[in-house]
């Protein structure tokens, strides 16, 4: 039996994705994680891939191991959702959160300019964070929208 967030989920992304040519094949599943989940994509294992999340995007940012592997520059980035790292271009611990509160409309411009223009366009999505996908109590959050990725795709999801 699918845990009830699971089955609420596929069925959001089920409306969501009612555009069917706007959704191109996925080469992988795209898959929810929880915050515990994300953490095993650090960079510290050398066999296992290199996940960093932004504004509740899950990407493989494996082909970039040179900045964000074990011992890398920006290794603090990954495992986690750094949007407000990102937004505030900070590797301070504090700032190694999803959490926007309080960001200038200076660093929320820049924010969405890195998301767009490196994450969305150098690196594939593997998932989403069940922060961006779920709201606390459970229930799905009405403001997700899967993104138009070529390696998006509602079928076979979970």
């Amino acid at each position: 039996m699918f845990h009830p967030r699971i089955v609420v989920l596929y069925a959001l992304l089920s409306i969501c994705s009612t555009n069917e040519s706007k959704i191109k094949n996925a080469q992988k599943p795209v898959r929810l994680f929880t915050e515990e989940e994300l953490q095993r994509y650090d960079g510290s294992e050398d066999r296992q891939p290199i996940y960093m999340a932004i504004k509740g995007v899950v990407f493989d940012v494996t082909t970039g191991k040179e900045f964000y592997g074990k011992g890398a520059p920006y290794n603090a980035l990954v495992g986690k959702d750094s949007t407000r790292a990102v937004a505030k271009m900070s590797l301070d611990p504090a700032d190694l959160t999803y959490d926007t509160t309080g960001l200038t409309e200076s660093q929320l411009e820049s924010l969405e300019q890195i998301f767009k223009g490196t994450y969305k366009a150098k690196y594939p999505i593997v998932g989403y964070t069940s922060r961006r996908v779920l709201n606390e109590d459970g229930s799905p959050n009405v403001d997700f929208k899967p993104e138009d990725q070529p390696n998006f795709t509602v079928k076979d999801e979970f």
